[in-house]
This record gives structure tokens, C-alpha cells and sequence, in this order.
């Protein structure tokens, strides 16, 4: 679920933390630039973990900050793919249940990866698993706020980096613009179509 990932960025220290260790500045700089923050293609960032290499600060003219170029281990929310995971539902849709782990709320289960028979309560807005048994089907109710296993299948990174209107369409794309910018920069997609996935109180009641 946790990752060190490997990364080299250049840091600014402005002259107020000068008197300051070098690497005590750094290690806050870092994390106020990526804590929380997704990064394409890499994931959610957690925290610094270490600092493997500092090379030679540099002041430039005009600015008195010293720049410094960092090698650096990042702890990064990063799941493989097919890893089991435990969260709590947040919501339910059309598209599907909406899953979080609490730091990290982009998680959703897709109608076709639901355990099957499955239905949407419009009106208690709640996915219903139709559970087969001897006696007839019972309604298995995925309540808001239940723990939840599943299995990570698909993982989309969206760049939201900001980009300039083109002069062209900057009038007739301002809507499709609006619409991209709400979209989450990282989603997983999960799965509880298979025996032992689904609600833990399907599996721990019985």
C-alpha cells in the first residue's frame, strides 16, 4: 500500500532560515510542497522519509535564498494492482460504491465489480447484494460508513496541471475545461466480485 519512492528536486531556502541545519529546512520545505499532494504517474505523497544526498548550495544573483538539489526518499500511497485493501463506504451512485481509507477518498467499486446479483436502492441511494440461498435471496444492504474489503484492479492518474486557453477555443471549451478540472488527479478502481470480498460483516457474522 506503501511505497519509498526515489526522487531529486531542487530546494529554495529563504535567508530567515539560514541559521537554521541545512537538512532540518529541507525536510520542511519538502513536505510543504508534496505532503497531500498527488504526483502523476508516482501517487498520493504521505512524508519525507529520508534524505539520501545533498549536493552544493547555490545563491543567485538577485535572490537571496540558497538553492540546493536534493536526492530524497518519498513514502507514497501507491496500492499494486490485485492488493486487498479495507476502507469505509462513503457513498453509493449509479456508478457504483464510493470507498475511502480515510486519507485517501477516490476509491470506487463499479457497478459490474459488485457481488453479483446486485441492485441500486434508489431509495435508500445503497447498493443490495441479492444473496441466493436455499430459502430464497436476501437483500445484503452496503450501508454508508460500513468497513469494506476489496481488491485494487485499476488504478488513472489524470494530469490537472494547469494549462493556457488556446486562443481559439478558449471560448467554445471553457465548460469541457470546468469539467476537467473537477477531476480527481488519482482513482483506484476496486473489486468484490469474488468469495471473502465484499462487507467484513457478510464474512464475520456468519
Amino acid at each position: 500500500m506503501f511505497v519509498l519512492v526515489e526522487m531529486i528536486d531542487t530546494v529554495r531556502i529563504p535567508p530567515w532560515q539560514f541559521e537554521r541545519k541545512l537538512n532540518e529546512s529541507i525536510a520542511e520545505e519538502l513536505n510543504k510542497k508534496l505532503a497531500n499532494k498527488v504526483v502523476y504517474n508516482v501517487g498520493l505523497c504521505i512524508c519525507l522519509y529520508d534524505i539520501t544526498k545533498l549536493e552544493d548550495s547555490y545563491i543567485f544573483p538577485g535572490d537571496g535564498g540558497s538553492h540546493t538539489k536534493v536526492h530524497f526518499r518519498y513514502v507514497v500511497f501507491h496500492p499494486f494492482l490485485d492488493e486487498i485493501l479495507v476502507g469505509q463506504i462513503k457513498s453509493c451512485s449509479q456508478d457504483g460504491v464510493h470507498v475511502s481509507v480515510g486519507f485517501f477518498d477516490d476509491i470506487v467499486i463499479p457497478p459490474e465489480s459488485l457481488q453479483q446479483p446486485a441492485k441500486f436502492d434508489e431509495a435508500e441511494q445503497v447498493w443490495v447484494w441479492e444473496y441466493e440461498t436455499e430459502e430464497g435471496a436476501h437483500d445484503l444492504y452496503m450501508d454508508i460508513g460500513e468497513e469494506i474489503r476489496f481488491r485494487v484492479v485499476d488504478e488513472t492518474f489524470v494530469d490537472t496541471s494547469p494549462t493556457g486557453p488556446s486562443s481559439a477555443e478558449a471560448s467554445t471549451s471553457n465548460a469541457a475545461e470546468e469539467v476537467q478540472k473537477k477531476e480527481a488527479p488519482y482513482t483506484l478502481v476496486g473489486s468484490i466480485s469474488e468469495p471473502g470480498l465484499g462487507l467484513l460483516s457478510w464474512w464475520t457474522n456468519s
